[in-house]
Protein backbone atom coordinates (compact mmCIF):
# COMPACT_ATOMS: atom_id res chain seq x y z
CA UNK A 1 0.00 0.00 0.00
CA UNK A 2 1.56 3.29 -1.02
CA UNK A 3 1.34 6.45 1.01
CA UNK A 4 -0.69 7.98 -1.82
CA UNK A 5 -3.27 5.24 -1.38
CA UNK A 6 -3.35 5.65 2.38
CA UNK A 7 -4.87 9.10 2.35
CA UNK A 8 -6.42 8.80 -1.07
CA UNK A 9 -4.72 11.89 -2.48
CA UNK A 10 -1.02 12.41 -1.90
CA UNK A 11 1.93 11.19 0.19
CA UNK A 12 2.46 12.36 3.75
CA UNK A 13 4.83 15.27 3.84
CA UNK A 14 6.94 16.19 6.88
CA UNK A 15 4.12 15.09 9.21
CA UNK A 16 4.72 11.35 9.07
CA UNK A 17 7.82 10.11 11.01
CA UNK A 18 10.22 7.93 9.05
CA UNK A 19 10.43 5.34 11.84
CA UNK A 20 6.70 4.53 11.68
CA UNK A 21 5.93 1.56 9.38
CA UNK A 22 3.54 2.08 6.50
CA UNK A 23 1.77 -1.15 7.37
CA UNK A 24 2.10 -3.94 9.93
CA UNK A 25 1.80 -7.71 9.60
CA UNK A 26 -1.46 -8.23 11.45
CA UNK A 27 -1.55 -11.93 10.53
CA UNK A 28 1.66 -12.89 12.30
CA UNK A 29 -0.43 -14.21 15.19
CA UNK A 30 -3.35 -16.62 14.98
CA UNK A 31 -5.10 -15.29 18.10
CA UNK A 32 -4.68 -12.86 20.98
CA UNK A 33 -3.27 -15.54 23.29
CA UNK A 34 -0.49 -16.28 20.83
CA UNK A 35 0.36 -12.57 20.63
CA UNK A 36 1.08 -12.50 24.37
CA UNK A 37 3.00 -15.77 24.61
CA UNK A 38 6.47 -14.34 23.90
CA UNK A 39 6.09 -11.13 25.97
CA UNK A 40 4.77 -13.08 28.96
CA UNK A 41 7.77 -15.42 28.82
CA UNK A 42 10.34 -12.70 28.17
CA UNK A 43 9.03 -10.35 30.84
CA UNK A 44 7.81 -12.97 33.33
CA UNK A 45 9.34 -11.23 36.35
CA UNK A 46 8.38 -7.71 35.28
CA UNK A 47 5.51 -6.00 37.07
CA UNK A 48 2.46 -6.15 34.82
CA UNK A 49 -0.13 -4.30 36.91
CA UNK A 50 -0.26 -2.28 40.10
CA UNK A 51 -3.46 -1.49 41.98
CA UNK A 52 -4.11 -0.30 45.53
CA UNK A 53 -0.46 -0.78 46.43
CA UNK A 54 -0.32 -4.39 45.26
CA UNK A 55 1.46 -5.64 42.15
CA UNK A 56 1.06 -8.57 39.77
CA UNK A 57 3.94 -9.89 37.66
CA UNK A 58 3.53 -11.26 34.15
CA UNK A 59 4.28 -14.74 35.50
CA UNK A 60 1.50 -14.44 38.08
CA UNK A 61 -0.88 -12.98 35.51
CA UNK A 62 -0.18 -15.85 33.14
CA UNK A 63 -0.62 -18.51 35.83
CA UNK A 64 -3.78 -17.01 37.33
CA UNK A 65 -5.44 -16.42 33.96
CA UNK A 66 -4.65 -20.00 32.92
CA UNK A 67 -6.13 -21.28 36.18
CA UNK A 68 -9.29 -19.28 35.46
CA UNK A 69 -9.44 -20.66 31.92
CA UNK A 70 -9.12 -24.19 33.28
CA UNK A 71 -11.93 -23.55 35.77
CA UNK A 72 -14.19 -22.19 33.05
CA UNK A 73 -13.56 -25.26 30.90
CA UNK A 74 -13.61 -27.95 33.58
CA UNK A 75 -16.05 -26.81 36.23
CA UNK A 76 -18.41 -24.62 34.19
CA UNK A 77 -18.07 -26.62 30.94
CA UNK A 78 -17.62 -23.40 28.98
CA UNK A 79 -17.05 -23.93 25.27
CA UNK A 80 -15.37 -21.87 22.57
CA UNK A 81 -17.72 -19.09 21.49
CA UNK A 82 -19.69 -18.91 24.75
CA UNK A 83 -20.19 -15.33 25.92
CA UNK A 84 -18.86 -14.19 29.29
CA UNK A 85 -19.73 -10.79 30.74
CA UNK A 86 -17.17 -8.85 32.78
CA UNK A 87 -18.65 -6.23 35.08
CA UNK A 88 -15.99 -4.55 37.18
CA UNK A 89 -13.92 -1.37 37.51
CA UNK A 90 -10.13 -1.26 37.12
CA UNK A 91 -8.88 -3.97 39.46
CA UNK A 92 -6.19 -6.63 39.21
CA UNK A 93 -9.03 -9.11 38.80
CA UNK A 94 -9.92 -7.62 35.42
CA UNK A 95 -6.82 -8.59 33.38
CA UNK A 96 -6.86 -12.02 35.04
CA UNK A 97 -10.49 -12.58 34.08
CA UNK A 98 -10.29 -11.26 30.52
CA UNK A 99 -7.12 -13.19 29.69
CA UNK A 100 -8.57 -16.35 31.24
CA UNK A 101 -11.74 -15.95 29.20
CA UNK A 102 -9.78 -15.41 25.98
CA UNK A 103 -7.52 -18.37 26.68
CA UNK A 104 -10.61 -20.55 27.02
CA UNK A 105 -11.89 -19.26 23.67
CA UNK A 106 -14.82 -17.36 25.17
CA UNK A 107 -16.23 -14.11 23.78
CA UNK A 108 -15.86 -11.22 26.23
CA UNK A 109 -18.82 -8.90 26.80
CA UNK A 110 -17.54 -5.80 28.60
CA UNK A 111 -20.21 -4.31 30.86
CA UNK A 112 -20.19 -0.88 32.46
CA UNK A 113 -20.60 -1.70 36.18
CA UNK A 114 -22.57 1.51 36.70
CA UNK A 115 -25.34 0.38 34.36
CA UNK A 116 -28.86 0.52 35.72
CA UNK A 117 -30.76 -2.78 35.81
CA UNK A 118 -32.56 -1.80 32.60
CA UNK A 119 -29.30 -1.23 30.69
CA UNK A 120 -27.71 -4.34 32.17
CA UNK A 121 -30.66 -6.53 31.23
CA UNK A 122 -30.55 -5.44 27.59
CA UNK A 123 -26.84 -6.15 27.20
CA UNK A 124 -26.97 -9.54 28.90
CA UNK A 125 -30.08 -10.63 26.99
CA UNK A 126 -28.83 -9.40 23.65
CA UNK A 127 -25.37 -10.97 23.99
CA UNK A 128 -26.71 -14.27 25.29
CA UNK A 129 -23.97 -14.32 27.94
CA UNK A 130 -24.12 -17.44 30.10
CA UNK A 131 -21.39 -16.48 32.60
CA UNK A 132 -20.75 -13.20 34.37
CA UNK A 133 -17.84 -12.04 36.52
CA UNK A 134 -18.93 -9.12 38.67
CA UNK A 135 -17.79 -7.12 41.66
CA UNK A 136 -20.05 -7.62 44.69
CA UNK A 137 -20.83 -3.87 44.74
CA UNK A 138 -23.09 -4.49 41.72
CA UNK A 139 -24.64 -7.75 42.85
CA UNK A 140 -27.94 -6.03 43.60
CA UNK A 141 -28.32 -4.76 40.02
CA UNK A 142 -27.55 -8.22 38.70
CA UNK A 143 -30.05 -9.82 41.07
CA UNK A 144 -32.82 -7.64 39.67
CA UNK A 145 -32.40 -8.87 36.09
CA UNK A 146 -30.70 -12.25 36.15
CA UNK A 147 -33.91 -14.26 35.79
CA UNK A 148 -34.61 -12.48 32.50
CA UNK A 149 -31.22 -13.36 31.02
CA UNK A 150 -29.30 -16.46 29.89
CA UNK A 151 -26.80 -16.23 32.76
CA UNK A 152 -26.17 -19.67 34.29
CA UNK A 153 -23.06 -18.98 36.33
CA UNK A 154 -22.26 -15.95 38.51
CA UNK A 155 -18.68 -15.40 39.64
CA UNK A 156 -18.26 -12.70 42.25
CA UNK A 157 -15.23 -10.82 43.52
CA UNK A 158 -14.88 -8.15 46.18
CA UNK A 159 -12.88 -4.98 45.58
CA UNK A 160 -9.87 -6.08 47.63
CA UNK A 161 -9.77 -9.76 46.69
CA UNK A 162 -6.53 -9.58 44.68
CA UNK A 163 -4.61 -7.83 47.47
CA UNK A 164 -2.37 -9.33 50.17
CA UNK A 165 -4.42 -11.15 52.87
CA UNK A 166 -4.25 -8.48 55.58
CA UNK A 167 -5.00 -5.66 53.17
CA UNK A 168 -7.72 -7.67 51.43
CA UNK A 169 -9.58 -8.10 54.71
CA UNK A 170 -9.26 -4.43 55.60
CA UNK A 171 -10.30 -3.08 52.17
CA UNK A 172 -13.30 -5.41 51.86
CA UNK A 173 -14.44 -4.53 55.40
CA UNK A 174 -14.20 -0.80 54.78
CA UNK A 175 -15.94 -1.00 51.39
CA UNK A 176 -18.81 -3.10 52.72
CA UNK A 177 -19.36 -1.93 56.28
CA UNK A 178 -17.81 1.52 56.62
CA UNK A 179 -18.50 3.06 53.21
CA UNK A 180 -21.55 0.81 52.72
CA UNK A 181 -20.81 0.44 49.01
CA UNK A 182 -22.19 -3.09 48.70
CA UNK A 183 -26.01 -3.09 48.65
CA UNK A 184 -27.60 -6.33 49.82
CA UNK A 185 -28.08 -8.94 47.11
CA UNK A 186 -29.22 -12.52 46.80
CA UNK A 187 -27.52 -14.57 44.09
CA UNK A 188 -27.82 -18.23 45.10
CA UNK A 189 -25.08 -20.44 43.73
CA UNK A 190 -22.69 -17.57 43.05
CA UNK A 191 -19.05 -18.61 42.92
CA UNK A 192 -16.13 -16.73 44.47
CA UNK A 193 -13.47 -15.72 41.94
CA UNK A 194 -10.82 -16.46 44.56
CA UNK A 195 -12.19 -19.99 44.90
CA UNK A 196 -12.36 -20.39 41.13
CA UNK A 197 -8.67 -19.45 40.81
CA UNK A 198 -7.66 -21.79 43.64
CA UNK A 199 -9.60 -24.72 42.18
CA UNK A 200 -8.48 -23.91 38.65
CA UNK A 201 -4.81 -24.36 39.61
CA UNK A 202 -5.53 -28.05 40.15
CA UNK A 203 -7.32 -28.43 36.81
CA UNK A 204 -5.94 -29.03 33.34
CA UNK A 205 -6.21 -26.27 30.79
CA UNK A 206 -6.63 -27.32 27.16
CA UNK A 207 -6.03 -24.54 24.66
CA UNK A 208 -8.87 -24.46 22.10
CA UNK A 209 -8.18 -23.98 18.41
CA UNK A 210 -8.76 -20.32 17.73
CA UNK A 211 -8.55 -18.57 14.39
CA UNK A 212 -8.07 -14.91 13.55
CA UNK A 213 -11.72 -14.66 12.53
CA UNK A 214 -13.11 -16.01 15.80
CA UNK A 215 -14.88 -13.44 17.95
CA UNK A 216 -12.92 -12.03 20.88
CA UNK A 217 -15.32 -9.30 22.09
CA UNK A 218 -18.87 -8.18 21.80
CA UNK A 219 -18.21 -4.54 22.57
CA UNK A 220 -21.47 -2.67 23.03
CA UNK A 221 -21.93 0.81 21.65
CA UNK A 222 -24.92 3.13 21.49
CA UNK A 223 -27.37 2.73 18.63
CA UNK A 224 -29.67 5.12 16.81
CA UNK A 225 -32.57 2.86 17.82
CA UNK A 226 -31.92 3.73 21.46
CA UNK A 227 -30.54 0.29 22.30
CA UNK A 228 -26.85 -0.56 22.44
CA UNK A 229 -25.48 -2.82 19.69
CA UNK A 230 -22.68 -5.34 20.07
CA UNK A 231 -19.74 -4.63 17.76
CA UNK A 232 -18.27 -8.02 16.82
CA UNK A 233 -14.51 -7.63 17.28
CA UNK A 234 -12.45 -10.62 16.19
CA UNK A 235 -9.07 -11.79 17.44
CA UNK A 236 -7.59 -10.31 14.24
CA UNK A 237 -9.26 -6.95 14.91
CA UNK A 238 -7.74 -6.66 18.39
CA UNK A 239 -4.31 -7.97 17.33
CA UNK A 240 -4.30 -5.51 14.43
CA UNK A 241 -5.06 -2.51 16.62
CA UNK A 242 -2.43 -3.41 19.21
CA UNK A 243 0.21 -3.77 16.48
CA UNK A 244 -0.98 -0.65 14.66
CA UNK A 245 -0.87 1.54 17.77
CA UNK A 246 2.51 0.06 18.68
CA UNK A 247 3.80 0.83 15.20
CA UNK A 248 2.48 4.38 15.42
CA UNK A 249 3.51 5.34 18.97
CA UNK A 250 6.05 2.63 19.76
CA UNK A 251 9.17 4.58 18.69
CA UNK A 252 8.47 7.10 21.45
CA UNK A 253 7.86 4.56 24.22
CA UNK A 254 10.35 3.01 26.60
CA UNK A 255 8.97 -0.45 25.75
CA UNK A 256 9.33 -2.80 28.75
CA UNK A 257 10.66 0.11 30.86
CA UNK A 258 7.41 2.00 30.39
CA UNK A 259 5.45 2.80 33.55
CA UNK A 260 1.95 3.67 32.41
CA UNK A 261 -1.07 4.97 34.29
CA UNK A 262 -4.57 3.79 33.33
CA UNK A 263 -7.39 5.77 34.95
CA UNK A 264 -9.85 5.15 32.10
CA UNK A 265 -12.13 2.13 32.61
CA UNK A 266 -10.90 -1.10 31.03
CA UNK A 267 -14.43 -1.99 29.97
CA UNK A 268 -14.12 0.92 27.52
CA UNK A 269 -12.53 -0.24 24.27
CA UNK A 270 -9.92 2.56 24.15
CA UNK A 271 -8.52 1.70 27.56
CA UNK A 272 -8.89 -2.00 26.82
CA UNK A 273 -6.97 -2.09 23.54
CA UNK A 274 -4.45 0.68 24.11
CA UNK A 275 -3.97 1.12 27.86
CA UNK A 276 -4.09 -2.60 28.70
CA UNK A 277 -3.36 -4.73 25.62
CA UNK A 278 -0.61 -2.51 24.21
CA UNK A 279 1.17 -2.24 27.54
CA UNK A 280 1.07 -6.03 28.00
CA UNK A 281 2.43 -6.52 24.48
CA UNK A 282 5.40 -4.30 25.41
CA UNK A 283 5.94 -5.93 28.81
CA UNK A 284 5.34 -2.59 30.53
CA UNK A 285 4.10 -1.84 34.03
CA UNK A 286 0.59 -0.44 34.37
CA UNK A 287 -0.94 1.39 37.34
CA UNK A 288 -4.69 0.76 37.38
CA UNK A 289 -6.80 3.48 38.97
CA UNK A 290 -10.04 2.06 40.35
CA UNK A 291 -11.85 5.32 41.01
CA UNK A 292 -10.33 8.31 39.16
CA UNK A 293 -13.12 10.55 40.45
CA UNK A 294 -11.49 10.36 43.87
CA UNK A 295 -8.80 12.81 42.83
CA UNK A 296 -7.06 12.91 46.20
CA UNK A 297 -6.54 9.15 46.21
CA UNK A 298 -5.63 9.19 42.52
CA UNK A 299 -2.94 11.85 42.99
CA UNK A 300 -1.65 10.04 46.05
CA UNK A 301 -1.18 6.89 43.94
CA UNK A 302 0.66 8.93 41.31
CA UNK A 303 3.02 10.34 43.93
CA UNK A 304 4.26 6.80 44.71
CA UNK A 305 4.64 5.70 41.11
CA UNK A 306 7.29 7.36 38.88
CA UNK A 307 5.19 7.11 35.73
CA UNK A 308 6.47 7.68 32.22
CA UNK A 309 3.15 8.01 30.41
CA UNK A 310 -0.51 8.37 31.21
CA UNK A 311 -3.74 7.73 29.35
CA UNK A 312 -6.58 10.18 29.79
CA UNK A 313 -9.32 12.27 28.31
CA UNK A 314 -10.22 15.93 28.48
CA UNK A 315 -12.54 15.70 31.50
CA UNK A 316 -9.97 13.96 33.66
CA UNK A 317 -6.99 15.99 32.51
CA UNK A 318 -8.86 19.24 33.19
CA UNK A 319 -9.68 18.08 36.73
CA UNK A 320 -6.06 17.13 37.42
CA UNK A 321 -4.88 20.52 36.12
CA UNK A 322 -6.84 22.16 38.92
CA UNK A 323 -5.65 19.82 41.69
CA UNK A 324 -3.04 21.60 43.79
CA UNK A 325 -1.16 18.48 44.93
CA UNK A 326 -1.01 17.18 41.36
CA UNK A 327 0.93 20.29 40.37
CA UNK A 328 3.63 19.44 42.92
CA UNK A 329 4.32 15.89 41.66
CA UNK A 330 7.65 14.84 40.22
CA UNK A 331 7.21 14.69 36.45
CA UNK A 332 10.88 14.11 35.66
CA UNK A 333 10.19 10.63 34.25
CA UNK A 334 7.03 11.62 32.38
CA UNK A 335 7.35 11.50 28.61
CA UNK A 336 3.93 11.87 27.01
CA UNK A 337 0.17 11.55 27.39
CA UNK A 338 -2.20 9.74 25.05
CA UNK A 339 -5.74 11.10 25.06
CA UNK A 340 -8.82 9.63 23.41
CA UNK A 341 -12.56 9.24 23.81
CA UNK A 342 -13.32 12.91 23.17
CA UNK A 343 -11.66 16.03 21.79
CA UNK A 344 -9.07 17.61 24.06
CA UNK A 345 -9.59 21.33 24.49
CA UNK A 346 -6.60 23.47 23.56
CA UNK A 347 -6.48 25.38 26.85
CA UNK A 348 -6.58 22.11 28.80
CA UNK A 349 -3.75 20.66 26.70
CA UNK A 350 -1.60 23.78 27.07
CA UNK A 351 -2.08 23.94 30.83
CA UNK A 352 -1.37 20.20 31.11
CA UNK A 353 1.93 20.58 29.27
CA UNK A 354 2.86 23.63 31.34
CA UNK A 355 2.36 21.66 34.56
CA UNK A 356 3.71 18.25 33.55
CA UNK A 357 6.04 18.97 30.66
CA UNK A 358 4.21 16.26 28.70
CA UNK A 359 2.58 16.92 25.32
CA UNK A 360 -0.84 15.43 24.78
CA UNK A 361 -1.04 13.25 21.69
CA UNK A 362 -4.59 12.54 20.64
CA UNK A 363 -5.99 9.43 19.06
CA UNK A 364 -9.20 9.03 17.10
CA UNK A 365 -11.31 5.94 16.77
CA UNK A 366 -14.63 4.17 17.06
CA UNK A 367 -15.76 1.13 18.99
CA UNK A 368 -16.41 -0.44 15.59
CA UNK A 369 -12.68 -0.09 14.80
CA UNK A 370 -11.23 -1.73 17.92
CA UNK A 371 -10.98 1.37 18.31
CA UNK A 372 -8.03 3.48 17.03
CA UNK A 373 -7.75 4.55 13.39
CA UNK A 374 -5.65 7.73 13.58
CA UNK A 375 -3.49 9.69 15.96
CA UNK A 376 -1.05 12.50 16.40
CA UNK A 377 2.51 11.52 15.53
CA UNK A 378 4.92 10.39 18.22
CA UNK A 379 7.45 13.07 17.25
CA UNK A 380 5.17 15.98 18.13
CA UNK A 381 6.28 18.11 21.05
CA UNK A 382 3.06 20.02 21.64
CA UNK A 383 -0.69 19.57 21.32
CA UNK A 384 -2.13 19.70 17.81
CA UNK A 385 -5.87 20.30 17.44
CA UNK A 386 -6.36 17.49 14.94
CA UNK A 387 -7.06 13.75 15.05
CA UNK A 388 -3.78 13.15 13.25
CA UNK A 389 -2.83 10.72 10.52
CA UNK A 390 -4.01 7.15 9.86
CA UNK A 391 -2.32 4.33 11.74
CA UNK A 392 -0.22 1.82 9.77
CA UNK A 393 -2.33 -0.43 7.51
CA UNK A 394 -5.24 2.02 7.82
CA UNK A 395 -6.94 4.03 5.09
CA UNK A 396 -8.99 7.15 5.75
CA UNK A 397 -10.80 9.25 3.19
CA UNK A 398 -13.38 12.02 3.04
CA UNK A 399 -16.51 11.37 0.97
CA UNK A 400 -19.63 13.27 -0.04
CA UNK A 401 -23.22 12.07 0.49
CA UNK A 402 -22.94 9.87 -2.61
CA UNK A 403 -19.80 8.17 -1.29
CA UNK A 404 -17.46 9.89 -3.76
CA UNK A 405 -13.97 10.78 -2.50
CA UNK A 406 -13.34 14.49 -1.92
CA UNK A 407 -10.15 16.50 -2.24
CA UNK A 408 -7.88 18.34 0.15
CA UNK A 409 -9.67 20.55 2.70
CA UNK A 410 -13.09 19.56 1.38
CA UNK A 411 -15.53 18.68 4.16
CA UNK A 412 -17.41 15.40 4.14
CA UNK A 413 -17.88 12.15 6.04
CA UNK A 414 -14.81 10.24 7.21
CA UNK A 415 -14.61 6.66 5.95
CA UNK A 416 -12.26 4.05 7.38
CA UNK A 417 -10.84 0.82 6.01
CA UNK A 418 -8.36 -1.48 7.73
CA UNK A 419 -7.89 -4.77 9.59
CA UNK A 420 -9.20 -3.26 12.82
CA UNK A 421 -12.70 -2.68 11.36
CA UNK A 422 -15.30 -4.88 13.04
CA UNK A 423 -16.93 -7.94 11.53
CA UNK A 424 -20.34 -6.32 11.99
CA UNK A 425 -23.02 -5.81 14.63
CA UNK A 426 -24.19 -8.82 16.61
CA UNK A 427 -27.54 -10.03 15.23
CA UNK A 428 -28.05 -6.68 13.44
CA UNK A 429 -27.65 -7.30 9.71
CA UNK A 430 -29.51 -4.16 8.65
CA UNK A 431 -27.47 -1.94 10.98
CA UNK A 432 -24.28 -3.60 9.74
CA UNK A 433 -25.14 -2.97 6.09
CA UNK A 434 -25.94 0.65 6.87
CA UNK A 435 -22.47 1.37 8.27
CA UNK A 436 -20.19 -1.13 6.51
CA UNK A 437 -19.89 -1.15 2.72
CA UNK A 438 -19.17 -4.31 0.74
CA UNK A 439 -15.72 -3.02 -0.20
CA UNK A 440 -14.76 -2.71 3.48
CA UNK A 441 -15.18 1.04 3.97
CA UNK A 442 -16.86 1.92 7.27
CA UNK A 443 -18.98 5.06 7.50
CA UNK A 444 -17.82 6.81 10.68
CA UNK A 445 -20.66 9.27 11.01
CA UNK A 446 -18.03 11.95 11.68
CA UNK A 447 -17.69 14.97 9.43
CA UNK A 448 -14.11 16.01 8.74
CA UNK A 449 -11.48 17.12 6.28
CA UNK A 450 -7.89 16.33 5.36
CA UNK A 451 -5.29 19.07 4.87
CA UNK A 452 -2.36 19.30 2.49
CA UNK A 453 -0.12 17.22 4.76
CA UNK A 454 -2.57 14.36 5.16
CA UNK A 455 -3.65 15.40 8.66
CA UNK A 456 -7.31 14.77 9.46
CA UNK A 457 -9.61 17.07 11.39
CA UNK A 458 -13.08 16.50 12.85
CA UNK A 459 -15.50 19.29 11.96
CA UNK A 460 -18.80 17.90 13.24
CA UNK A 461 -20.77 14.72 13.77
CA UNK A 462 -23.24 13.48 11.22
CA UNK A 463 -25.13 11.52 13.83
CA UNK A 464 -27.08 13.02 16.71
CA UNK A 465 -24.86 11.19 19.17
CA UNK A 466 -23.83 13.18 22.25
CA UNK A 467 -20.32 12.71 23.65
CA UNK A 468 -20.08 13.12 27.44
CA UNK A 469 -16.57 12.67 28.83
CA UNK A 470 -15.76 10.19 26.09
CA UNK A 471 -18.93 8.14 26.48
CA UNK A 472 -21.55 7.93 23.75
CA UNK A 473 -25.05 9.04 24.66
CA UNK A 474 -27.67 8.48 21.99
CA UNK A 475 -30.60 10.89 22.20
CA UNK A 476 -33.16 8.22 21.36
CA UNK A 477 -32.41 6.29 24.55
CA UNK A 478 -32.70 9.37 26.78
CA UNK A 479 -35.92 10.39 25.04
CA UNK A 480 -37.38 6.91 25.35
CA UNK A 481 -36.73 6.88 29.10
CA UNK A 482 -38.05 10.43 29.60
CA UNK A 483 -41.34 9.65 27.87
CA UNK A 484 -41.90 6.73 30.24
CA UNK A 485 -42.80 9.41 32.78
CA UNK A 486 -46.60 9.72 32.76
CA UNK A 487 -46.49 13.52 32.52
CA UNK A 488 -44.02 13.70 29.62
CA UNK A 489 -45.70 13.68 26.20
CA UNK A 490 -42.66 14.31 24.04
CA UNK A 491 -38.94 14.74 24.61
CA UNK A 492 -35.88 15.59 22.56
CA UNK A 493 -32.29 15.26 23.78
CA UNK A 494 -29.35 17.21 22.36
CA UNK A 495 -25.74 17.82 23.35
CA UNK A 496 -24.65 21.28 24.42
CA UNK A 497 -21.01 22.38 24.84
CA UNK A 498 -19.41 21.97 28.25
CA UNK A 499 -15.95 23.19 29.26
CA UNK A 500 -15.16 20.04 31.22
CA UNK A 501 -17.10 17.12 29.75
CA UNK A 502 -17.08 18.30 26.15
CA UNK A 503 -20.86 18.04 26.04
CA UNK A 504 -23.76 17.66 28.45
CA UNK A 505 -27.24 16.35 27.78
CA UNK A 506 -30.04 18.89 27.47
CA UNK A 507 -33.61 17.62 27.30
CA UNK A 508 -36.52 19.54 25.77
CA UNK A 509 -39.83 18.38 27.19
CA UNK A 510 -43.49 18.77 26.27
CA UNK A 511 -45.45 18.01 29.45
CA UNK A 512 -49.10 17.08 29.94
CA UNK A 513 -49.35 18.14 33.56
CA UNK A 514 -47.46 19.72 36.43
CA UNK A 515 -43.98 18.21 36.57
CA UNK A 516 -40.66 19.75 37.55
CA UNK A 517 -37.22 19.35 36.01
CA UNK A 518 -36.01 17.68 39.21
CA UNK A 519 -38.81 15.11 39.03
CA UNK A 520 -37.83 14.23 35.46
CA UNK A 521 -34.16 13.93 36.44
CA UNK A 522 -35.09 11.64 39.33
CA UNK A 523 -37.12 9.52 36.92
CA UNK A 524 -34.21 9.31 34.46
CA UNK A 525 -31.83 8.39 37.26
CA UNK A 526 -33.76 5.15 37.79
CA UNK A 527 -33.18 4.00 34.23
CA UNK A 528 -29.98 5.63 32.97
CA UNK A 529 -26.31 5.63 33.89
CA UNK A 530 -25.17 8.91 35.44
CA UNK A 531 -23.52 10.44 32.38
CA UNK A 532 -26.72 9.98 30.34
CA UNK A 533 -28.95 11.90 32.76
CA UNK A 534 -29.95 15.34 31.43
CA UNK A 535 -28.06 18.17 33.08
CA UNK A 536 -30.52 20.75 31.73
CA UNK A 537 -34.24 20.46 31.08
CA UNK A 538 -36.29 23.02 29.19
CA UNK A 539 -40.08 22.86 28.87
CA UNK A 540 -41.70 23.78 25.57
CA UNK A 541 -45.25 23.92 24.25
CA UNK A 542 -44.20 21.95 21.17
CA UNK A 543 -41.09 20.59 19.51
CA UNK A 544 -40.00 21.53 15.98
CA UNK A 545 -40.71 18.72 13.49
CA UNK A 546 -40.41 17.87 9.82
CA UNK A 547 -43.55 17.58 7.71
CA UNK A 548 -43.57 13.85 8.45
CA UNK A 549 -43.35 14.41 12.20
CA UNK A 550 -39.65 13.79 12.87
CA UNK A 551 -38.26 15.94 15.68
CA UNK A 552 -35.63 18.40 14.44
CA UNK A 553 -32.92 18.03 17.05
CA UNK A 554 -30.50 20.22 15.10
CA UNK A 555 -32.97 23.11 15.24
CA UNK A 556 -33.21 22.70 18.99
CA UNK A 557 -29.41 22.65 19.23
CA UNK A 558 -29.17 25.81 17.18
CA UNK A 559 -31.65 27.53 19.47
Amino acid sequence: MSNANRNGHKPWLKTYPSDVPEFVDVDQYTNINEMFKAPFEKFADNTAFVNMGHSLTYRELNEKSEAFAAYLQTELHAKKGDRIALMMPNLLQYPIAILGALKAGLVVVNVNPLYTPRELEHQLRDSGATIIVAVTNFGNSLQQVIEKTSIKHVILTSIGDALAPHKRTLVNFVVKYVKKMVPKYNLPGAISLRRALTDGKQMTFVAPELTRDDLAYLQYTGGTTGLAKGAMLTHRNIIANVLQVFGHFGPRTAKEQERAVTPLPLYHIFANSVSMMLMMYMGASNLLITNPRDLNSFVNDLSKYPFTMIFGLNTLLAALNKHEKFKTLDFSNAEFTIAGGMATQKHVAEEWQRITGMPIIEGYGLTECSPVVAGGVHTQQAYVAAVGVPLPSTELRIVDDQGQALGVNQVGEIQIRGPQVMKGYWKQDAETQAILAEDGWLYSGDIGRMDEEGIFYIEDRKKDMILVSGFNVFPTEVEEVATLHPKVTEAAAVGIPDDIAGERVKLFVVANGNVTADEIKQHCRKHLTGYKIPTFIEFKDELPKTNVGKILRRELRDQ
